[in-house]
């Protein structure tokens, strides 16, 4: 009698209720499309990230920091408003200064656990040997690696270049967004021989080392590593 109960209740209802169906397909389709807005949100901020990766690239921060304000400021105008740096206290006023004279910068800023890196094998670039090594305080967040002329400039690790153009401070620069939010930036090359969208391998020549841009004083390649956001000394990884 139970047995028969129970039959009735799930299997025979799900073969003869007509609303049955109807209302599997409806929680399937509610469960699609939340994964599709998570999906869409994913996407979005992916390439907002990367749009601001490559302004980064070619020396526009002024519309970043104008579009984190505008999203994260909304409603908090009046308050802005009412702050005067000049009118706080002088002990106030000295706190500022000696924080503003300090390294705690965004930048310098990170948890400094590097292990999932540690664990990837890099190609190195380019051989030859480092004219200036990587020195945050001085605004170098990267090294300079000198070689022969027309050397082929390779991709350290499998990735999707995300920037392929030229900037005038750093002549032809090409950026690789690999696994792990690492990206590599390869600057002042004379050729570039990858589009963005293309995937390239480790080991694969993506440019020719050059002279292009302002920063420049000789035939070199400045090269670059990011991890979430975080610039990483290139010595600490890659052998060149």
């Amino acid at each position: 009698m139970f047995l028969s109960l129970l039959l009735v209740k799930t299997l025979l209802a799900q073969w003869f209720d007509p609303r049955h169906a109807q209302i599997e397909a409806n929680k399937r389709f509610y469960e699609l499309t939340a994964k599709v807005d998570s999906l869409s949100l994913e996407v979005d901020e992916k390439e907002r990230f990367i749009k601001n990766f490559q302004r980064v690239l070619s020396g526009d921060t002024i519309h970043i920091g104008e579009e984190y304000h505008q999203e994260h400021n909304e409603g908090n105008e009046i308050i802005n408003e009412n702050i005067d740096v000049s009118q706080l206290s002088p002990i106030d006023s000295q706190f500022r200064q000696e924080f503003e004279r300090t390294d705690m910068s965004l930048l310098n800023y990170s948890s400094g656990n590097y292990s999932e890196l540690q664990e990837i094998f890099f190609f190195s670039p380019i051989s030859g040997f480092i004219s200036s090594p990587y020195n945050v305080k001085d605004g170098h967040f990267g090294v300079d690696i000198v070689a022969k002329k027309n050397e082929p400039v390779k991709s350290i690790a499998d990735g999707t270049v995300i920037m392929s153009s030229w900037t005038q401070d750093s002549g032809y620069v090409i950026a690789i967004q690999h696994r792990g939010n690492l990206i590599s930036v390869y600057k002042h090359n004379a050729e570039l021989l990858k589009k963005v969208g293309n995937f390239v391998n480790a080991g694969e020549i993506i440019a020719i080392i050059g002279n292009t841009g302002e920063l420049t004083d000789g035939p070199h390649l400045h090269f670059e590593l990011w991890n979430n956001g975080n610039s990483v000394n290139p010595e600490e990884f890659v052998t060149f």
